[in-house]
């Protein structure tokens, strides 16, 4: 009997307000967006830095000839001092940060340049001696460059040495900036959200208090009273949150999986599970919404 009650003054007080009970959804669908659309960027960053950041390897490019570097006044990079580089990366200062090292000939650059601007009309005046040799080095902790460029930059015959984690530093920069500004609108819409939740519960609170005047006369107690208009912006706030995650699955699922995957497959992207993942959040915090502003209105709205 009182839960038939206690539905039919949920239902009484939708209909009542039914303006801002829709309100209350789409202003909270599209703050719960926000807030998974910037979980779901930094889950992003994660992924591409794990990727990356294992592959990316310290590029150690020897003197070419006319090179302007003070290491390369002698000229091209020769034999000895190839071999003092070898030895300085052999040493028991490198060594134990190392996983791998490959040594790329003028050739092997070569023909990777031409693999790689062989459409640019400027490359056809590069030949195989404009190239650098290098050491490719493979690190066990790609957090451990800084070691490795302290005891090779300023050597004879080094020209540069490169830690291509910096080329990929600029885009998650970009990308983490991309989550705060996501993650400040989502801020501001939440705001949006509780103010407009309280004031749908109030406006539901105000139309109906003859019948919680009676329902305290004959012994209800508060949280009897006060359940139906907490369940009231709980629904509603709940409905904000599933289309949240429908308009967030929708997007991984046919911008993110099968049109950016399909064109860039090199990156990883993350998929709809990742989706999931954060659902119950955004179910937590529709629910966090509502369960404030009901404590915040009805302690008030709802004595009589």
């Amino acid at each position: 009997m009182r839960l038939q009650f206690i539905l039919s003054e949920i239902g009484i007080g939708l209909r009542r307000n039914l303006s801002m009970s829709i309100s209350v959804v789409l202003v909270t669908f599209v703050s719960l967006t926000f807030v998974g659309a910037a979980a779901l960027l930094q889950l992003q960053i994660n992924a591409m830095k794990g990727d990356w950041y294992d592959k990316v390897e310290v590029s150690v490019f020897l003197c070419p000839r006319d090179s302007p570097e003070p290491t390369c006044a002698a000229g091209e990079v020769t034999e000895e001092q190839k071999a003092a580089i070898q030895e300085a990366l052999d040493s028991p200062d490198i060594d134990p940060y190392v996983e791998k090292i490959y040594f790329e000939s003028k050739e092997e650059a070569f023909a990777a340049f031409e693999k790689q601007f062989s459409d640019q009309w400027w490359a056809a005046e590069t030949t195989v001696d404009d190239m650098n040799t290098s050491y490719r080095i493979k690190l066990a902790d790609p957090e451990k460059y800084q070691v490795v460029a302290d005891v090779l930059t300023g050597r004879q015959g080094v020209e540069e040495v490169q830690d291509q984690r910096a080329l990929f530093d600029k885009l998650f920069l970009v990308l983490n900036r991309a989550t705060l500004l996501s993650a400040g609108l989502a801020a501001v819409m939440l705001l949006a959200a509780v103010l407009l939740i309280t004031t749908t519960i109030r406006l539901s609170a105000m139309s109906r208090r003859r019948e919680t005047g009676i329902m305290r006369l004959v012994g209800a107690s508060n949280l009897f009273i006060q359940l139906p208009f907490m369940l009231e912006g709980a629904i509603a706030a709940t409905i904000g949150a599933a289309l949240a995650v429908a308009g967030l699955w929708v997007g991984v699922k046919y911008l993110v999986t099968d049109w950016l995957g399909a064109s860039v497959e090199w990156i990883p992207y993350v998929s709809t599970a990742d989706v999931w993942f954060v659902t119950p959040f955004l179910v937590a915090i529709a629910i966090g919404l509502a369960a404030i502003s009901s404590v915040v209105t009805l302690s008030r709205y709802t004595r009589v």
